[in-house]
């Protein structure tokens, strides 16, 4: 026996959903005006659906599907490269909008993009055999870096995340080491780009640049540099680097 999945997917009209799919590199196969407005989008193995009604509101869809696949860093690559050339960058915050690639703690690797429809692709790969979530860390920032991820991306609530940020950085008698510091800022200058906070965000990503990192420490947070380098392509600061000790 062989099955396949297929989501079938609300927007409320087809064609800035269709124009969006196309830019990330998928082909219309089928599409459908009237009676009912249908059409499907194709690329490699993946195959999403969609069907169109008038009243519906894209600003409060709750319609997402899980997209697995082998090269999530490569996918993520080309749908930006795709984005970019269609809308002159790289939509994060409102619709449609491309999320950051994240190892999280349900042992996946994935990144979040929601469609002019409002509805929530998450695109990944599993880095464990192990599903299901690691439990919050006791240590007050490694826990603040799990919820503040959790709440940015997996509950969409930017708002919570950076509350849950500015108390741990705002503690007086605890320290970061440099490297949950230049998470939690990169973080937190995601998540204000993402609330249209753009002077949070350039005085956080200042903050992040003067972080010092050893070549073995910036290695590990591979992930969060090339992010800050993101947030510095859609002008949210001046260029800089994160130096090294």
């Amino acid at each position: 026996m062989s099955e396949k999945t297929i989501p079938i997917l609300p927007c409320r009209a087809l064609r800035p959903v269709l124009d969006f799919y196309t830019a990330l590199g998928f082909t219309v196969t089928f599409e459908q005006r009237s009676p009912n407005p249908y059409a499907v989008v194709e690329r490699g193995g993946i195959q999403l659906q969609f069907f169109a009604m008038k009243q519906y509101e894209p600003a409060g869809s709750y319609s997402t599907c899980y997209v697995l696949t082998d090269d999530v860093d490569g996918l993520h690559e080309a749908f930006r490269a795709g984005l970019k050339a269609a809308y002159g960058k790289v939509p994060t915050r409102g619709l449609p909008r491309l999320g950051p690639v994240r190892d999280t703690s349900h042992g996946m690797r994935q990144f979040l993009m929601t469609d002019p429809g409002g509805n929530c692709v998450r695109v990944g790969c599993p880095t464990r055999a192990d599903r299901h979530h690691l439990p919050a860390p006791e240590e007050t920032f490694a826990r603040a870096l799990h919820l503040g991820a959790l709440f940015a991306d997996s509950r969409d609530d930017p708002a919570g995340a950076a509350k849950i940020i500015d108390r741990v950085l705002h503690l007086r008698d605890e320290r970061p080491t440099p490297v949950q510091l230049l998470r939690l800022l990169v973080l937190r200058a995601d998540v204000a780009e993402r609330l249209g906070d753009d002077e949070t965000a350039s005085r956080t990503l200042t903050r992040a640049e003067a972080v010092a990192l050893s070549p073995d420490e910036r290695r590990s947070v591979r992930d969060d540099l090339d992010r800050l380098a993101e947030l510095r392509d859609r002008g949210a600061a001046p260029a800089g680097t994160v130096s090294d000790p």
